[in-house]
C-alpha cells in the first residue's frame, strides 16, 4: 500500500483568503501536522476547533535551521509507519521557500512515499503588489536564514525571506553592508496581503531594530542605481574594461595587443612585491589592482579576437586548484604541506600530454629574469635527485668558479670571464636554495638597503650644501660607515 503525504498551502493572508478547497483539507479529521500554528489562518481555524500538532517546539531544541527541517521531516515520516496518510500544513505556498517540503519530495520518491501538493498563495504576489514591483525586471528570493553575500545581485530587487526575529535580521544587516551603505534604504514588510499588513522603510543599519519581525515578515531590498556603489561589482569592472577598448573608448587602451601590455605586467607584479615588503595594506590593494587591471587587459583583448574571455580564465583556474588539490576536493589524504607540493608535482607531471619526450626542465618561463630563472632550474633538477646534499661542495665550487674566473681576468678574456661569473652566481644561488634562502628576496633586500645608506649620504650631502663633486671617497665612506647603525 502507497503511503502519502498531502502538503497543503496555508496562503500569504487571512481565513477569507484561503480557498474552499484547502479548508475543507484542514477540517478533515485525519493527522494534521503543522511546521509553525504562528499563521493568521491557524488563528482563526483554533475557534473552529481545528485540531493539528506543530513542530514550533521543534525550533526551540535545535540551534541551526537545517537541523529543524530535518527533524520535522523524521517526524513526518516516522508516522507513515503506522498511518497511510497524513496532512502537512505550510504557511504560504508549498513550493515556495520550504525546505521541508523539498526534503519531503527527495525522500519520497526514494521510499516509494506518494507527495501531493494542494497549492496556496505564496507571499511573492502580495509582495510584489505591496512594493509595486515587476519582477521581469530582475528579482532575486533568498533565505535569510542561509544568505550569502557572492549570492546576492544588488543591480537586481531582492527580496529577502525567512526574517524571524532580531538575530536573523542582524545577520542579514551584516552581509548587506559588505555590499551597500550602511544608511541605504531597505523595506521591512510583515503579513504583506492581509488586514495587518506593515511596511517599514529604514536605513540598512536600523534593520535588527525595526519592531515587526516575525515568521512572516520579509526584507526588500531595492536594485542600486548608483554607479558608484558597483564599483565592488566584478560585473561593472568587466563593462569598465570593454568601454575603453570600445569604439567610443580611450585610444590608447585600443591600440593594447597582448605583446605591447608584457612589461606592464611585470612592473605592476614587481610593484605588488615593493607594497608587500613595506606592509601597507593600502598600498597592497592598489597595486593587486594594477595587476588585475593587467589580466582583465588581456581577457578583454582575447574576447575581442574571438578566442577567449575572462570567463574562460577562471574556469581554467578553478579546475586546476580543484584538480590539484584532491585532498580538498576529493578523497585523497595530504599530512602537511610537503606532501601536497608532491603530489601537486606528480599531477602536474600526468597532466603533460607528451610526457616521454618531455624533460623535467619544462614548464620554466623563457622570458623568466635569469636569477630566478637559475633558482627554478636548481629546483627542478634536484626534484629528480641532481643534487648537492651538503653545503661543504658547494662552497668548494664557488672558491674552483672564483678562480677560475680570476684566470680569466689575467688574460684579460672577456667573453670567458663573463661565462665564469655567471657560474660563480649559479652556485651562489644553489647555496641560497640549499639554506633555504629565496635569492631574488635576498638580493632585492639588500637593493632596498644599499639605497637606503646611498640616500643617506646624499641627504648628509645636501645638508652640509655640498654635492658629490665637492669631496672625495673617503668622505662618502664615512657618512656610508655612519648610515649602517640605522639601515641594518
Amino acid at each position: 500500500m502507497v503511503k502519502k503525504i498531502t502538503v497543503i498551502g496555508l496562503g500569504a493572508g487571512e481565513l477569507a483568503q484561503l480557498s474552499l478547497g484547502t479548508y475543507q483539507i484542514l477540517k478533515k479529521e485525519k493527522p494534521l501536522f503543522l511546521r509553525t500554528e504562528r499563521h493568521p489562518v491557524i488563528e482563526e481555524l483554533k475557534s473552529e476547533g481545528l485540531t493539528y500538532s506543530s513542530f514550533d517546539e521543534e525550533y526551540e531544541k535545535h540551534e541551526r535551521f537545517e537541523d529543524v527541517y530535518r527533524s520535522i521531516v523524521d517526524i513526518l515520516l516516522a508516522e507513515l509507519e503506522t498511518q497511510a496518510e497524513i496532512t502537512y500544513a505550510v504557511p504560504g505556498h508549498p513550493l515556495v521557500a520550504e525546505e521541508t517540503v523539498q526534503l519531503l519530495l527527495r525522500e519520497g520518491k526514494e521510499r516509494d512515499i506518494h507527495v501531493e501538493i494542494q497549492g496556496g498563495q505564496s507571499f511573492l504576489d502580495p509582495m510584489f503588489n505591496a512594493l509595486k514591483i515587476d519582477p521581469i525586471d530582475g528579482c532575486q528570493i533568498v533565505d535569510g536564514t542561509q544568505l550569502k553575500r557572492e549570492d546576492l545581485q544588488i543591480r537586481q530587487h531582492i527580496i529577502i525571506c525567512q526574517v524571524y526575529d532580531a538575530y536573523i535580521a542582524s545577520e542579514v544587516k551584516l552581509t548587506l553592508m559588505d555590499l551597500l551603505p550602511d544608511d541605504y534604504e531597505v523595506s521591512v514588510a510583515t503579513a504583506v496581503g492581509t488586514s495587518k499588513e506593515t511596511i517599514i522603510t529604514c536605513p540598512l543599519y536600523e534593520l535588527d531594530h525595526v519592531t515587526e519581525l516575525n515568521n512572516l515578515t520579509a526584507v526588500y531590498v531595492p536594485p542600486v542605481e548608483n554607479e558608484q556603489l558597483l564599483y565592488k561589482d566584478f560585473q561593472k569592472l568587466r563593462e569598465v574594461i570593454a568601454t575603453l577598448r570600445g569604439p567610443e573608448g580611450c585610444p590608447w587602451d585600443q591600440e593594447q595587443t597582448h605583446q605591447s601590455l608584457k612589461p606592464f605586467l611585470l612592473e605592476e607584479a614587481y610593484e605588488v612585491l615593493e607594497a608587500i615588503d613595506e606592509e601597507d595594506d593600502d598600498h597592497l590593494v592598489e597595486e593587486l589592482g594594477d595587476v588585475l587591471l593587467q589580466v582583465m587587459l588581456h581577457a578583454q583583448i582575447g574576447e575581442d579576437d574571438g578566442w577567449f574571455t575572462i570567463d574562460d580564465i577562471i574556469q581554467s583556474i578553478t579546475e586546476k586548484m580543484i584538480r590539484r588539490h584532491p585532498h580538498v576536493f576529493s578523497n585523497q589524504d595530504a599530512k602537511d604541506a610537503a606532501e601536497v607540493v608532491a603530489n601537486w608535482e606528480e599531477i602536474k607531471r600526468k597532466e603533460k600530454k607528451d610526457e616521454r619526450n618531455g624533460s623535467a626542465l619544462d614548464g620554466i618561463p623563457k622570458s623568466m629574469p635569469a636569477l630566478m630563472k637559475a633558482f627554478e632550474i636548481q629546483k627542478k633538477a634536484a626534484k629528480v635527485g641532481f643534487d648537492w646534499d651538503d653545503a661543504a661542495p658547494m662552497w668548494m665550487k664557488l672558491q674552483e668558479e672564483i678562480g677560475e674566473f680570476f684566470s680569466e681576468f689575467k688574460v684579460n678574456n672577456e667573453e670567458k670571464m663573463k661565462k665564469e661569473l655567471g657560474d660563480i652566481l649559479f652556485v651562489v644561488v644553489n647555496l641560497a636554495r640549499f639554506y633555504k634562502i629565496n635569492p631574488e628576496e635576498a638580493l632585492h633586500m639588500t637593493n632596498q638597503k644599499f639605497s637606503s645608506r646611498f640616500k643617506a649620504i646624499e641627504d648628509q650631502l645636501t645638508e652640509e650644501g655640498l654635492t658629490f663633486a665637492d669631496v672625495t671617497l673617503e668622505k662618502m665612506d664615512e657618512i656610508w660607515e655612519k648610515s649602517k647603525e640605522k639601515f641594518q
